[in-house]
């Protein structure tokens, strides 16, 4: 597998939890109601039924595309995308093609090294050199479809998710690896869930996950030396739109074929889609033959992918602008206004975490990763003394406490733990003695330099004396010993 490159663009679909669906008054809830009976004529596409765009929506979309560092259009349309499915009662969609929302923005993910305890890397504004920004390619806003529902030989439809409004965000082809993948999704799953604008629960399909997959020959496979300028990155066929993408010095074309696979809910189903997927292109591949384009499914029981469909261009949906609706013209206060109504977002707050708080940045990274976690974190600290901040973190993450009591509790709690332990002195001053005299190395090297062995000290009397002292005075006494 080494020989070959993996490229992945993805396609995330995002249900929006707007009260009614997009182009009607039916309830965009529709999860466990029973089936067809949240629907209407213009969610069923009945003849003459017109179309009327759910605003809230749109600002919602809108709202996706600013927190992914997009440029929005002030100017943009809907359009049909024509193909004929059992679940699409219109035999089209309305989606957006050519003008959508939001084109052109980037997500960062933080390298392993933000990971680590360094104040300056986690709270830099600037982007560290192991970095990875992952291109946005548009944001836009379409209509979901009915569920198919597959029984033995038969195949039921339920039309009441038709109609639901989906946010679809689209990447360059940018993956090489699955690693980078899942931070992407873990990352862009929070940004959602911090934006209040869909409940993202992949369980019940309200995010949804697309990737396309390819591989490509790389020349030398292993040697690792760039190519000369303007030769080839592989010997495919070229896919010819997009031009090459420099990285490491390799030059990078992208193959002239991809594998859509469809509809998967889970971040783990996702990077098992994947590692398949690559498998079974290479096995082709080494034959001398090239993938067929099509639309896989993924069968999560046998860990395998599935052909459903040959893959559709654009030009086969034959779009068209939609003509029950116009086009839809934004001003800049009214895009600005948009951007406002967005609080602080993940990055952010993991930055802040840092920096006022002092928290280790992989500690703020599990803080921010769930917002309800995140906000019970920030009521505790106003029922607690200032610089008891990594205290509560601790407390948190390491289930000291339990998060199912009242922030004020909580809080109470931790002020009695944290409380200075009664003990006896004759045997501290005697386990401490013991301790000493049982390293008579690590002495030595503290009083050569070597002060960070005082935690050791500490943790070894600490231990001794079953976490029954206080800290604080611990240090103390074992200065005075060592001095």
């Amino acid at each position: 597998m080494n020989k070959y490159t993996l490229v992945v663009g993805l396609e995330i679909h995002v249900e929006l939890k707007t009260k009614s669906k997009m182009f009607c008054q039916c309830s965009a809830d529709y999860f466990g109601k029973e089936p067809n009976t949240n629907t209407c004529p213009v969610c069923l596409g009945m003849p003459g039924a017109l179309p009327v765009p759910n605003r809230t929506a749109i600002e919602w979309a809108i709202k996706i595309g600013q927190a992914l560092n997009c440029k929005i259009n002030n100017h943009s349309k809907f359009d049909r995308k024509h193909y004929f499915y059992p679940d699409l009662p219109k035999a089209y969609q309305i989606s957006q093609y050519d003008e959508p929302f939001a084109v052109g923005g980037e997500l960062v993910i933080a390298s392993a090294a933000k990971q680590s305890n360094s104040k300056e890397i986690a709270t830099s504004t600037t982007s560290p050199r192991n970095d990875k920004t992952f291109r946005i390619t548009r944001v836009h806003l379409e209509e979901d479809t009915g569920k198919l529902t597959h029984e033995g030989d038969d195949s039921l439809v339920d039309f009441n998710r038709s109609s639901v409004p989906l946010v679809e965000i689209v990447t360059e082809p940018d993956f090489d690896n699955v690693e980078d993948i899942k931070a992407f999704l873990e990352e862009l799953h929070t940004i959602i869930k911090y934006l209040d604008v869909s409940d993202a629960n992949m369980e019940e399909g309200s995010m949804r996950i697309e990737p396309n997959i390819s591989l490509m020959l790389v020349h030398p496979p292993s040697s690792g030396h760039p190519l000369p300028e303007g030769g080839p990155a592989h010997d495919l066929p070229f896919k010819g739109s997009t031009p090459p993408k420099a990285e490491g010095g390799m030059l990078r074309e992208l193959p002239h074929y991809k594998v859509e696979v469809k509809n998967i809910n889970s971040f783990n189903f996702a990077k098992k889609a994947i590692e398949y997927e690559m498998i079974r292109q290479a096995a082709i591949l080494d034959k001398g033959e090239t993938p067929t384009q099509e639309t896989r499914g993924y069968n999560e029981d046998k860990k395998i992918t599935y052909s459903q469909r040959s893959k559709e261009d654009a030009k086969d949906y034959r779009y068209f602008p939609e003509p029950d609706i116009p086009p839809i013209e934004l001003t800049d206060k009214e895009i600005e206004d948009i951007r406002s109504t967005i609080s602080e977002l993940p990055a952010e707050r993991r930055a802040r975490y840092v920096q006022e708080y002092n928290l280790k940045a992989s500690d703020a990274a599990l803080l921010c990763r769930d917002i309800e976690i995140s906000q019970y974190f920030e009521k505790v600290l106003a029922h607690i003394d200032k610089g008891f901040e990594v205290n509560v973190s601790n407390a948190i993450i390491n289930k000291k406490i339990s998060t199912d009591l009242s922030p004020e509790d909580f809080a109470k709690q931790l002020t009695e733990m944290a409380k200075p332990k009664e003990v006896d002195e004759d045997k501290l001053a005697s386990v401490i003695a013991s301790v000493l005299s049982s390293n008579p190395k690590q002495v030595e090297s503290y009083k050569a330099g070597k002060t960070g062995l005082l935690q050791f000290f500490i943790g070894q009397v600490m231990k001794e004396m079953k976490g029954q002292a206080d800290p604080q005075m611990l240090q103390k006494l074992i200065e005075e010993k060592l001095s």
